[in-house]
């Protein structure tokens, strides 16, 4: 017989086979092999630039969110307080010693507590000297300056209520500017926004206000008590020194709010073998000053 004639008549009866009754039960019975890496592989986690590129810019500061930017890093870390007046401003530390020229500027306010400073006076400060005269009259931005520009860079958030025990309130204030400033839309709450602290009832009561928004617990939560957890938050985030490859299975084990396995991004690692090891374990994301080096580490894994 001809070759073309036998390819044909194996097809033919290829087709009738797979047509039949008996060969479509077969082909459904058949395990489907999922899309994504191949079984036992371990996903890249995600760089997060804490408190933006803070290895090479004023932490917190626009300048910090640019330069992640500049690095090609998606995701950026901040922190968020709130000064006398009720404006929401990005810093770090509940005092403005360390990061601003407060004691030069106001020598008679100790223990210069952000809180008790209005908006106006903070933004008189100086953000940037302290970590390079390059970046002199570098401002503390508020909150609605520091999305607008992470929105212009395209920059995923990492947001960290600070200190909430301090600003009774603060969860609901910082959704109602989310909500104003676009963030609280579905473009946003698909994949560009993470809210987490260490409080554990501030995470409760961003979940409870705004079900929709991603929200994650900042710390290392007994094993046995991470199902709790998992009620309210959809990311538990050690610290790394504490990070075990057990401990990242058991909070990939549960099934957070939105009815997606608990994640794990892990905090604060610069050193490339650290970060390698945490990559291992199988983190979701890592949390860096220098989100570069860690990349690149990353990368070459």
């Amino acid at each position: 017989m001809h070759v073309r004639a036998v390819a044909a008549a194996v097809t033919a009866l290829l087709a009738a086979t797979l047509l039949s009754p008996a060969g479509q039960a077969r082909a459904a019975a058949a395990p489907q092999q999922p899309p994504g890496p191949a079984a036992g592989a371990v996903q890249r986690p995600v760089v997060v630039a804490h408190r933006g590129a803070s290895a090479y810019a004023p932490e917190n500061t626009l300048p910090a969110v640019d330069k992640a930017a500049a690095l090609g890093i998606g995701w950026v870390e901040n922190d968020v307080q709130r000064t006398k007046d009720g404006e929401l401003v990005v810093l770090h530390d509940d005092t403005l010693v360390r990061t601003t020229d407060a004691e030069q500027v106001f020598p008679d306010r100790a223990p210069w507590r952000v809180r008790d400073f209005t908006a106006a006076e903070i933004a008189r400060l100086d953000a940037g000297s302290w970590f390079s005269p390059a970046f002199a009259g570098t401002r503390v931005p508020t909150l609605r300056q520091y999305l607008r520009r992470a929105e212009r860079d395209g920059t995923r958030l990492l947001l960290e209520v600070k200190n909430p025990e301090l600003y009774p309130g603060i969860e609901r204030q910082i959704l109602d500017v989310l909500d104003s400033e676009g963030w609280l839309d579905r473009r946003h709450l698909a994949g560009r926004l993470i809210v987490q602290s260490f409080s554990a009832d501030s995470v409760r009561t961003v979940h409870a206000l705004r079900p929709a928004v991603e929200t994650a617990f900042l710390g290392s939560p007994a094993t046995a008590d991470l199902p709790r957890y998992a009620a309210f938050a959809d990311a538990v985030n050690p610290q790394a020194g504490s990070l075990s490859a057990a401990y990242v299975a058991a909070v990939h084990a549960l099934t957070g709010p939105h009815g997606r396995p608990l994640k794990v991004f892990t905090w604060t690692v610069d050193n490339p073998s650290v970060a390698r090891t945490a990559a291992g374990y199988g983190v979701d994301g890592i949390i860096s000053n220098k989100p570069d080096v860690v990349s690149e580490a990353l990368d070459a894994a």
